[in-house]
């Protein structure tokens, strides 16, 4: 049995794009070009949603004719023709585009190739002063030319892996599209990443080069990184070279090149023409339950994922400014990389998202002139409570998109960003994954934005929500599945030759479609709604209800300043479902503040959403890309031993999860 969530949002929609701002859109443009040349059907004249649903329905229909249409309107550089564009559509092991191949590298750098933007940026540089210090188009393209040439000259081959333990900054951006450049293959490690957690990346793929910084700042301090890079030397046998960034000014330390000698020359890039599916880089699932799975995509997916999206979906292109608080240890630093593509500047924050104050991003919006601006539901939520006022005290008239991902942006979120940003705000919540570096649905620049809603799902992607059976339903939750296949899916795991643990983790539940994970909604209307993580699911006497609802409302008490909620199924057959709470300052869980948590869960919920009991902890646990931790503490509180739950090197504060484990073994039976 399954529930439709009880919705806050209005049938009337929070903001609604005007004519001129629909048919200046690209994704309009695209679906007349469409029309004309391939068979789209033509724009619904006066009905925006009508003329969307039409052109998604023939995007999902029509596979390959789209992602021809597609590749040929953005002008994907095939410097060998394809054969034809799907020559298997089974799931997994779709082939896409078989014989063409290109570079993703090149196609990163073609606004350099216009002499009038050679002077432009193409990436603008912040760290916590907020000055943004701007690399020219010309010059990006020159520093990624020499160190193609010098990775090439230190032996590194199409297929190699080059890693990076770097802060986001514009040398990061460099080595990768020079490792793109010469057909390596790239993966990488935010600094704030402990010794063992990056080991536990960078040893299943044995790179031959690793770029490291000296250490970073954040949140006004410096951290030094010699050690740990120390270990990372021992740790990676493979390595023929290691590059030093001395961003903390200290020398490069013994059998270190330098960075400075290495982008130093005038180069024209070389750039190897690879097979459509040849890996493109390598990024990490969260890993709580044992290693990070290693996930693969290729050049051409990504291009063309990331060219769709940014293009149709963001309505990006040359005089944007791209902004995504984000580091390169998460999948968004891999999107943000990719405004490049359509010629947008991309703007890198290096720095605490609340440093000197929680109206921080913003201000780096204000100052680099952004005009989308993408950061987390937590931020949005964080910057509510703490009652930053962005419109007021910033100009942020530039900016005509706020996009959120990372959780579910709730009501309150959308609300405050309408009436704190500016109320004519286009506001894209956002939702995909890392297994496909992309968005399955959310930003839809022609389509009105609803409270608590992602506007659509996004084109030629097969979304829908499945009961237990595998039949579709509308209005009613149901599991994230996707039924075509998508370009940037993996082409496989690393050190998964059978494609076992591949087929494991998104095939099993329904063999030969995509199960993300995830409890969503699709609405009559066309939006969707994400309820969180399906496999930590709370199941209540067969009534399913996603944990985002649960942390949506409680968080809305000034005295929660987060929580975690769990439902654990017992050896006995019982159900327990506690909901944890870290409190703000000052706060006190006493009578009277849980009467209002469980009033406010059973009035703006249902009773059966009331947890079984109230607990007070010093935090909440999250990955190191800072989602919350359900499925490991959900095995801690079932009895499951700590080292067996999950990798503390996972964690931001493994700590944590010892109190969960002593809970699960002094409690195991099941409380009402």
């Amino acid at each position: 049995m399954t529930t439709a969530p009880q919705h806050t949002g209005s049938p009337e929609p929070l903001w609604s794009p005007g004519p001129e701002r629909i048919a200046r859109a690209q994704v309009t443009r695209f679906q007349q070009w469409a029309a004309e040349r391939h068979g789209a059907p033509a724009a619904v004249p006066g009905d925006p949603a009508a003329s969307y649903a039409a052109l998604h329905r023939w995007s999902v229909d029509e596979l390959e004719t789209f992602w021809q249409a597609f590749t040929a309107w953005s002008g994907v550089r095939f410097s060998h023709p394809y054969e034809r564009v799907l020559a298997d559509p089974a799931m997994p092991g779709a082939r896409w585009f078989p014989g063409a191949t290109l570079n993703y590298a090149e196609h990163a750098l073609r606004a350099a190739e216009d002499p009038a933007r050679a002077g432009e940026p193409a990436l603008l540089a912040v760290d916590e002063t907020h000055d943004p210090r701007p690399v020219g188009w010309a010059e990006l393209r020159r520093q990624v030319g020499s160190l193609a040439a010098e990775l090439r000259r230190l032996g590194v081959r199409p297929g190699d892996r080059v890693s990076g333990y770097l802060p986001n900054i514009p040398q990061a951006v460099v080595a990768f599209l020079a490792t793109a450049a010469v057909g390596g293959v790239w993966t990488s490690c935010a600094p704030d990443f402990g010794a063992r957690s990056v080991l536990d990346r960078f040893q299943q793929v044995e790179p031959v080069v690793l770029f490291t910084v000296d250490g970073y700042r954040y949140g006004g301090k410096e951290h030094e990184r010699a050690g740990t890079v120390a270990e990372l030397r021992a740790g990676l046998p493979t390595l023929r070279a290691v590059v030093h960034i001395p961003l903390l000014g200290t020398p490069a330390p013994e059998g270190a090149l330098e960075w400075d000698a290495l982008v130093a020359a005038e180069t024209e890039p070389v750039f190897e023409q690879v097979p459509f599916d040849h890996p493109l880089w390598v990024l990490y699932s969260s890993g709580t339950t044992g290693l990070p799975k290693a996930i693969v995509q290729s050049q051409g997916g990504i291009l063309v994922e990331h060219l769709k999206q940014l293009s149709l979906h963001c309505d990006l292109g040359p005089g944007d400014r791209f902004f995504w608080y984000t580091s390169t240890g998460w999948m968004m630093w891999n999107f943000l990389v990719s405004g490049l593509l359509v010629g947008a500047t991309v703007v890198l924050y290096d720095g605490s998202p609340g440093h000197p104050d929680t109206g921080a991003q913003w201000r780096v919006a204000e100052r680099t002139g952004t005009t989308l601006y993408g950061t987390s539901a937590a931020y949005v939520m964080a910057c509510r409570k703490a009652g930053v006022h962005p419109g007021r005290d910033f100009d942020l008239s530039r900016v005509k998109c706020v996009a959120t991902t990372g959780s579910p942006l709730p009501p309150d979120g959308f609300r405050w960003i309408h009436d704190e940003v500016s109320e004519d705000m286009w506001i894209a919540s956002v939702s995909g994954g890392t297994d496909v570096c992309s968005c399955f649905a959310g930003a839809v620049p022609t389509l009105p934005v609803h409270i608590g809603e992602l506007q659509a799902p996004c084109l030629g992607t097969g979304l829908q929500a499945w009961d237990p059976h595998g039949k579709p339903v509308t209005d009613e939750v149901g599991e994230l599945v996707v039924t075509k296949p998508m370009p940037s899916m993996p082409i496989r795991f690393w050190n998964d030759p059978e494609g076992t643990r591949y087929r494991e983790s998104y095939f099993e539940m329904f063999p030969g479609v995509w199960r993300h994970g995830d409890w969503i909604t699709l609405t009559s209307r066309g939006s969707v709604i994400i309820h969180g993580r399906s496999d930590s699911t709370l199941n209540r006497q067969g009534v399913r209800m996603g944990s985002a609802d649960i942390y949506e409302v409680v968080e809305r008490l000034p005295e929660i300043r987060e929580s975690l909620v769990i439902g654990a199924e017992q050896p006995d057959g019982g159900y327990w479902m506690p909901l944890f709470v870290h409190l703000a300052p000052g706060a006190r869980l006493d009578d009277a503040l849980l009467d209002r948590i469980k009033r406010t869960i059973r009035e703006n919920l249902s009773p059966r959403h009331v947890p079984d009991e109230v607990i007070e902890v010093p935090a909440i646990p999250h990955t190191l890309t800072g989602k919350r931790i359900e499925v490991p503490v959900k095995r801690l509180l079932q009895g499951t031993p700590l080292e067996k739950a999950v990798n503390p090197g996972s964690v931001d504060n493994a700590d944590l999860l010892k109190f969960y484990e002593e809970l699960g073994r002094e409690r195991p039976t099941p409380r009402t």
